[in-house]
């Protein structure tokens, strides 16, 4: 299969500058192709493996991946429907755009890097105004479906200027990095086709190509990447590695097939195989299954990768004692969790965690024998739960019959 027809099989092409010209460059040898990423925040989200594992398709493809770090960009902000954002300082944005490289360069390692503070800070005033702003049309840019959608709550001349400074980053790749395409989300059209504008106004006759990929949503009309405890991040300290892998095993039957040609390299003939057998046996998760490993193996690594399926199969099967202390640590952010001290009293601990409503309560399982401690029976009201009898001294397994656990963890 040609790159340009994988990329169409895996719905990442929706709005194409010049179709000819992108299948000849796509399909050819070793073209530039670049993507940004705004530093809005310290870390990614999970919506963003979409243009990342784009990327990492064309280098499997022998094309260069250019990844532009929106330092000056992000102190712009891109034009949301709504409201205007907040703005960053200078510190922050550049702080944010030294975090996001490091987290791309994890998974594209042998990309170029860029940051258009770099180029764009030394730009004044005047020289912005007459060499840039002198080349776009004040209609042409209230055309902008993101501009449309703000003209009746008002924006700012700021966030109205932002696609100029995008059109300008594709301008400077196009004439000193010599690259030949830019990708982007659907929402970015308007600033990609902006960029070619430009390149053309200023050099005339142009090989350069930009491509747009659908948004990714949810079938329900849910959005994408958010669960019942906010955003889905790639940073394992905001959204946990088994979280995430919870997050895709849970994907509705609606959405695998999207999700897996989107953000997964699973061989075109695999995914089909995956949902063909997810038709057959739905009660068997096939695809689901495949999916949460491939996400998250490819943004936590394989060893933890491994860690997160122990604990899944621990949570199925209430054996929590052949975990290691990593993965313990793991399924104590999966859990209802606790902090104790040490010798902390059953009773405050049901109560606690939720496994009991009230102490009358905790002692009516307690007398039913249905409240156990690192599987062994809480027999009195007065026990209490010690550091000494915990896995690594650090962690319990609270048990409720046989489907309710909390974990305590001791300071």
């Amino acid at each position: 299969m040609l790159l340009y027809d994988e990329l169409v099989f895996r719905n990442l092409i929706k709005d194409v500058s010049d179709d000819k010209k992108a299948k000849e460059l796509l399909n050819g040898k070793h073209v530039k192709v670049y993507c940004g990423f705004d530093p809005t925040g310290e870390s990614l989200t999970i919506g963003h493996l979409v243009q990342i594992m784009r990327m990492k398709l064309l280098e499997k493809h022998n094309h260069i991946p250019v990844v532009l770090i929106g330092g000056a960009t992000g102190l712009i902000g891109d034009p949301r429907e709504t409201t205007e954002r907040k703005l960053l300082t200078l510190e922050q944005s550049l702080h944010n755009a030294q975090m996001i490289e490091l987290q791309i360069k994890k998974y594209l390692p042998n990309a170029i890097y860029v940051n258009n503070y770099d180029w764009v800070k030394d730009i004044d005033l005047i020289s912005f105004l007459r060499d840039y702003g002198k080349h776009f049309n004040v209609n042409y840019m209230l055309a902008k479906d993101t501009v449309q959608a703000r003209l009746e709550s008002g924006i700012s001349f700021t966030e109205f200027s932002y696609t100029i400074i995008q059109a300008l980053d594709w301008l400077r790749l196009y004439e000193k990095e010599d690259v030949k395409i830019q990708f982007g989300g659907s929402d970015q059209w308007g600033n990609i086709t902006s960029g070619l504008e430009l390149i053309r106004k200023k050099l005339g006759d142009h090989e350069a190509v930009g491509i747009s990929s659908p948004l990714l949503l949810k079938s329900d009309g849910g959005k994408f990447g958010k669960s019942e405890s906010g955003t889905i991040w790639v940073d394992g300290r905001l959204t946990s590695p088994y979280e995430l892998y919870q997050y895709f095993i849970n994907t509705a039957d609606e959405d695998v097939e999207t999700y897996l040609k989107t953000l997964t390299l699973i061989e075109p003939k695999d995914i089909l195989k995956l949902v063909e057998e997810s038709k057959q046996f739905p009660e068997k998760r096939i695809a689901q299954k495949a999916l949460a490993e491939a996400i998250c193996g490819f943004v936590h690594g394989e060893e933890v990768l491994k860690r997160v399926m122990n604990v899944s199969a621990s949570l199925f099967s209430g054996n929590f004692s052949t975990l290691t202390k990593e993965e313990l640590e793991l399924a104590y952010h999966a859990l209802d969790s606790l902090e104790v001290e040490d010798n902390e009293g059953i009773i405050n601990i049901l109560t606690n965690t939720n496994l009991a409503q009230s102490n009358r309560e905790a002692r009516t399982f307690i007398q039913s024998g249905a409240i156990s401690v690192n599987d062994l029976k809480v027999e009195s009201f007065n026990d209490t739960v010690s550091k000494k009898d915990a896995y690594f001294e650090t962690y319990s397994i609270i048990k409720r019959g046989r489907r309710r656990f909390s974990m305590i963890k001791f300071k």
